[in-house]
């Protein structure tokens, strides 16, 4: 079963079950898969659906630290729920532990030696964690490792 039709088979227990933020945070991921496909022409892969989903979460992500600093804690409650349920539909996210890993083998094997090889570093690493971890963890991860290489 595809990430959309599971989407959609959730939707429905939600429709029946009342669960109204539930089933509007699930249309609102809907729509932003069918804008994706119309985007592309295409149907999409579940690859394709988790780069929405990601965003999406990517999104929920920056509002709760906007809510928070702003003191709304109402709607920092709400978008954690909403991150929560989106957090279901992607792909298990890698401790900070097997991102160093990643990262340091990645280092060995193209010999970096410095902080300026941190694109050539991410640019290699971000394809294998892409939706497995977040980027901006990734580089902070990615940065320390190569300040350590010069120490």
């Amino acid at each position: 079963m595809s990430i959309d039709e599971k989407l959609q088979e959730d939707l429905k227990r939600a429709m029946k079950a009342g669960k109204k933020d539930e089933v509007s945070t699930l249309r609102l991921l809907r729509a932003n898969i069918k804008n994706a496909r119309i985007q592309k022409g295409k149907d999409l892969d579940d690859d394709e659906t988790v780069e929405v989903l990601i965003k999406s979460a990517k999104a929920r992500k920056e509002s709760i630290d906007l809510y928070e600093k702003g003191g709304r804690m109402d709607l920092v409650e709400k978008e954690r729920a909403e991150l929560e349920l989106i957090s279901r539909y992607l792909p298990e996210q890698l401790s900070e532990d097997q991102i160093s890993s990643i990262i340091s083998e990645t280092i060995h094997s193209l010999n970096l030696t410095s902080e300026k090889d941190i694109g050539r570093l991410m640019g290699t690493v971000m394809p294998k964690l892409k939706g497995k971890a977040d980027g901006k963890i990734v580089q902070q991860l990615a940065r320390t490792a190569l300040l350590q290489l010069t120490q």
